[in-house]
């Protein structure tokens, strides 16, 4: 079995990434995707309770720790070697037909650019940074690749398939 592919999306802050990928799940949920998603935060985020079990094991040298409820799961991992998205998607294996990632600007993969003219930026990524197509309001940023308009969730889920398929 493969590690489900891994298309990110990136773009500048108040760009419309997160939006556009909560829009594009039920989408490709409806074409019988099982969608799961990453996101990289740039700054200090709390993922356990200090005091609580999960933590406790973690901090007892645990490398994961799952949380398991009647309705959900929560993992807690060390990922301090293991933070590129197509390495952290094989967690998803079996689990899931593609992830979507948002940010990881760095990171190796396939690039979908979220690029509003509102933002008065460049591109956060370039041609050589991976990016395969943009979802934009401007029309003179890489004009070779593929564009979709800020709300064509149909189109970029063809898209992604047909990568998939490619």
């Amino acid at each position: 079995m493969n590690t489900p592919p891994v298309f990110i999306f990136v773009g500048h802050s108040n760009s419309g990434k997160t939006t556009f990928v909560e829009k594009l799940i039920p989408e490709l949920s409806r074409r019988g995707l099982r969608v799961a998603t990453m996101k990289h935060a740039h700054h200090s985020v709390s993922l356990d309770t200090e005091g609580k079990d999960s933590w406790r094991y973690k901090q007892a040298g645990a490398t994961m720790s799952m949380l398991v409820t009647k309705s959900a799961v929560q993992v807690v991992a060390d990922a301090v070697d293991r933070r590129e998205p197509q390495v952290l998607a094989g967690r998803f294996l079996g689990e899931a037909d593609l992830v979507l990632a948002e940010g990881f600007s760095f990171a190796q993969g396939p690039k979908i650019e979220v690029l509003r003219r509102a933002c008065d930026k460049p591109p956060r990524c370039s041609l050589a940074d991976g990016v395969v197509a943009l979802v934009t309001d401007c029309d003179d940023v890489y004009p070779e690749l593929p564009r979709f308009i800020l709300d064509d969730v149909v189109g970029v889920a063809d898209f992604l398939i047909d990568r998939m398929r490619g």
